[in-house]
């Protein structure tokens, strides 16, 4: 059944366009009112197969589950705020034990924040405290926010910078995006040669290897296009950070939160991080975010760093539920997780194989990319018929986003049902052979 769009959606989105600065708003018009499971409906009463977990957001279903708003609204009735970094309080520090469960052995302290990106600029200050250097090293494509510190880091998209610098004591290298190689070579005969820029060139020509705190990455780039570097890639990162004496940041913002299988997608990669962010789905709907560290790397001076909001107590309660529900589902979600993955992967690739416009398919579990081209040959981004394949979902009922120059980016709930990936993936074939016709 075709999505209807009516005089409600369009009086909201005029007024909205009166009042609110912009933002990043996609191109076609929804605007949600309720959801539950895979599903979630427009204020027109339009239902959706929900295909983007709201940025990574809602990683067991649209609106969480009762569990998690049940939590929440439990805690409103007692307190909501506590002013954490100010006074004690029992809730989350008992979220903080648990969640250091989840980690990789060794790791032992975490700071609560709001925000993906509030959560890499404590990462930013903590490397700077731990190692008493002042320069960090990121990857070209990647996304680590918005506020100064972050979007520093931040090599995504030109707008997202454009106005907002200097952006002092950051160096960029190139990310392995093998599809678009930035050194021109071929996989794997390459010998990984992106990673050693920062050896060869970085540390001869910008920056004294001890001056560099630490190496940032996201071991999936997410607005960069979803990109997955070789394992051997990351391998060479993390020793390169250990032969300089920097840490090794992980941006598991997006990819973290068994997104991939994996609690945490550096698993994927066989190495371990020093310093880790998550937020998006960690609070389960709500705003809530951490940085965990390394125990050995020990404390920061009192006073060097704190906020007002982190460790809220209405957020944390939702965050303890939900990550209660992966304790005790998480064999059987990373079993699902994988089923899921290896039927999306197959008919993507099909599609690939199909259709002219489809250029790559890749990911880990279940974040996915499927990247769209002019000519397979050229690889000429086609980001105009991205912006049409979209539109089309949106309009036959699925929920789609963006992301790098030309890619779809597919993040549905990780219990989602099959039948609904079925169906949404029916959906976006149409879409693509639609357009690919022209």
């Amino acid at each position: 059944m075709a999505v209807k769009i009516g005089d409600k959606t369009r009086s909201v989105i005029k007024r909205d366009s009166k009042v609110m600065i912009n933002t990043t708003r996609e191109s076609y018009p929804f605007v949600p009112d309720r959801g539950d499971g895979d599903f979630v409906y427009d204020i027109e009463g339009n239902r959706f197969i929900d295909f983007s977990t709201f940025i990574s957001v809602y990683n067991i279903g649209v609106n969480a589950n009762k569990e998690v708003r049940d939590a929440a609204k439990k805690q409103i009735d007692l307190l909501m705020h506590s002013a954490f970094t100010d006074y004690y309080n029992e809730k989350p520090v008992a979220f903080a034990e648990k969640l250091i469960s989840f980690m990789p052995k060794g790791f032992g302290r975490v700071f609560f924040s709001n925000s993906g990106t509030e959560a890499n600029e404590a990462a930013i200050k903590f490397a700077k405290l731990f190692t008493d250097r002042s320069h960090i090293i990121a990857f070209y494509g990647a996304f680590h926010g918005r506020t100064g510190g972050s979007l520093g880091l931040t090599a995504s998209k030109a707008i997202q910078r454009k106005h907002f610098g200097p952006f002092p004591n950051v160096t960029h290298a190139p990310y392995a995006y093998c599809y678009r190689c930035p050194l021109k070579l071929e996989y794997p005969s390459c010998g990984i040669a992106c990673a050693d820029v920062i050896k060869k060139e970085i540390l001869s020509k910008a920056v004294p290897e001890n001056e560099v705190a630490a190496i940032f990455m996201e071991p999936i780039q997410g607005e960069g296009g979803y990109i997955v570097p070789p394992k051997e890639f990351v391998k060479k990162i993390r020793k390169t950070a250990d032969d300089i004496g920097a840490l090794l940041v992980a941006d598991e913002v997006q990819s973290g939160y068994m997104r991939t299988g994996k609690f945490l997608a550096m698993e994927n990669f066989g190495v371990d991080a020093d310093i880790y962010t998550m937020a998006k789905s960690l609070g389960g709907g709500l705003p809530f975010a951490a940085t965990v560290t390394r125990s050995s790397l020990g404390n920061i001076p009192k006073g060097a760093h704190a906020n007002t909001f982190g460790g809220n107590l209405v957020a944390v309660a939702a965050a303890n539920a939900s990550l209660e529900y992966l304790r005790r589902n998480m064999k059987g979600l990373a079993s699902g997780i994988m089923k899921r993955s290896s039927y999306m992967m197959r008919r993507l690739n099909e599609m690939k194989d199909k259709y002219d416009i489809v250029g790559d398919v890749r990911g880990i579990g279940l974040m996915i990319g499927v990247e769209f081209v002019k000519d397979k040959k050229t690889k000429e981004p086609a980001a105009e018929q991205v912006e049409k394949i979209l539109l089309e979902c949106f309009n036959k009922g699925l929920l789609l986003l963006p992301s790098g120059m030309s890619t779809i980016r597919i993040i549905p709930a990780l219990n989602a049902g099959m039948d609904n990936i079925e169906k949404g993936l029916d959906i976006f074939e149409e879409a693509v052979a639609k357009i690919s016709r022209g």
